[in-house]
């Protein structure tokens, strides 16, 4: 029988445990498909170079400004805790329902959905016939058409794959952290070994480094077209470097969780940065730019260009392993940040049950697999998390803008760390990331005018954040209601 939240999650992970959830959450699939989509919007191997190099020191910017927050307060919920001491309850309980209700849902059926995919170059999996997948088809407005059906042997086993895991975490947060510094392990080592061969085989002449600008991608000419095209691009690297700050969810069960924590964001995204700017420097050496910005698989590609048929092998193992890895390490730190939410009240109780046995967010987990499952069937998860990068970024400008309210609000508190270069560092981050998020708001709505993308794909994120601010206030009323006849209770003669 499991119980509610009152029982404790225990802290059984460390440091390597937590320099794998990092690493293991920002490397999974973006690495191995948002260049070739960011090299056919920049049409330069040098503005790829940069623009992955820019989106590593923003990020790593971040990182430094919320490893201070997470030194201060290293609770379960990470994020959702940090913007309740910010700003209160209401914009917390935005972000909160944000995450819930899409973003890492969303990321948890998409990156095992490529998972899944890889999985093919291995094993042939079942479809239904064209006429039978698009029978059940339905069309949303302003979104498009979804077909549920579709690639029905991929979506079993995303699904299998979420419940694997899910269920691995469900018997214990250590074993859970145990899968993931393996895999972490396993993938770091693969790619790394990518590069490597690729590299080698090129300086031995195997063969000949690319680069430069492509007259065929056409390229944007003029000084606005150049930093719209950037900051779309941009957008690309971000989603691949997006996760970064999972660990903070589940601080409540890391030893030493003030001091583990912002060690473990540094040198996690420091490492991330380094092997990202690798594999970019190898797809541009292996392909030429116009070959890398029409390629569906690129790090397949690429490996298949330099090692033949060996190396396209390899790199789809890579990708299944990098894919899995990060799926485990979302599902993992997630819950963590629902079932924070249940004990605020701020989602159904059933998100704040604890395994009497095995001390894991229960509830959390098995609510949290079994909606990821339902947006893999629906098919609409891709739609969703391309459209909250933006979403993801306002309420990172919020909370590096945060540090000062908290720097105002408590003075005396203990910080273990201290963001360097205070206020510069932090400034410039919120700065960037508010800038970005207009950027990208702007060339959406651009978009739209020019007929290019319906107006729903362009404010659905702002959308759905929207749609959760009535369930804010009526669990609010809920709370003042059951206040109101506890009171009542309390003063009625016994």
């Amino acid at each position: 029988m499991e119980q509610a939240a009152s029982l404790p999650l225990l802290r059984r992970l460390g440091w390597w445990s937590a320099l794998a959830l990092v690493i293991g959450s920002v490397i999974g699939s973006g690495i191995f498909k948002k260049s070739s989509v960011m090299a056919a919007q920049l049409g330069s191997a040098e503005l790829l170079l940069l623009a992955w190099a820019v989106a590593g020191l923003m990020t790593l910017l971040g990182v430094l400004t919320n490893a201070e927050i997470a030194s201060m307060l290293p609770y379960t919920g990470g994020q959702y805790v940090f913007f309740r001491a910010m700003y209160g309850d209401f914009f917390a309980y935005l972000y909160g329902w944000a995450m819930v209700s899409v973003v890492q849902t969303g990321s948890i059926a998409s990156i095992a959905y490529v998972f899944a995919e890889h999985t093919q170059y291995f094993i042939p999996l079942p479809r239904f016939p064209a006429a039978v997948e698009h029978r059940l088809a339905a069309w949303l407005p302003g979104i498009g058409t979804i077909y549920p059906l579709e690639n029905a042997g991929v979506k079993l086993l995303t699904i299998a794959a979420i419940v694997v895991l899910t269920a691995i975490n469900y018997r214990g947060v250590h074993l859970g952290g145990g899968v993931q510094v393996v895999l972490t392990a396993l993938k770091v080592a693969a790619i790394l070994m990518l590069v490597a061969m690729g590299l080698s085989a090129l300086a031995e002449g195997f063969g000949m480094p690319h680069g430069g600008t492509s007259a065929a991608l056409s390229p944007p000419n003029s000084s606005w077209g150049l930093i719209g095209a950037f900051a779309t691009a941009l957008a690309g690297a971000f989603w691949a470097y997006d996760g970064w700050n999972n660990i903070t969810y589940v601080a409540g069960e890391i030893r030493a969780a003030e001091r583990t924590i912002p060690r473990a964001l540094v040198v996690g995204m420091l490492m991330v940065t380094g092997i990202y700017l690798l594999v970019n420097v190898s797809y541009v050496s292996a392909l030429p730019i116009e070959v890398l910005a029409r390629s569906e698989l690129v790090g397949v590609e690429a490996a298949g260009a330099v090692l033949g048929s060996a190396g396209a092998a390899f790199v789809a193992a890579a990708v299944m392993l990098s894919t899995l890895g990060t799926t485990n390490g979302t599902i993992l730190s997630s819950a963590r940040l629902f079932y924070a939410m249940a004990a605020q009240g701020r989602l159904p109780a059933l998100f704040g049950r604890v395994h009497p046995r095995y001390h894991t967010p229960s509830g959390a987990l098995l609510l949290q697999a079994l909606w990821a499952s339902l947006l893999v069937i629906s098919g609409t998860f891709d739609i969703l998390t391309d459209m909250l990068i933006v979403v993801s970024w306002g309420f990172y400008a919020a909370g590096a803008a945060g540090i000062f309210v908290l720097r105002r609000k408590f003075p005396e508190a203990p910080r273990p760390w201290r963001v360097p270069g205070y206020p510069f560092v932090p400034l410039a981050f919120t700065m960037f990331a508010a800038a970005f998020v207009v950027l990208n708001l702007t060339e959406d709505l651009q978009a739209y005018a020019r007929g290019e993308i319906p107006l729903m794909r362009t404010v659905l994120g702002l959308v759905l954040v929207a749609a959760g601010v009535p369930i804010y206030f009526v669990l609010r009323r809920r709370d003042a209601r059951q206040a109101h006849l506890s009171s009542s209770s309390l003063r009625s003669p016994q």
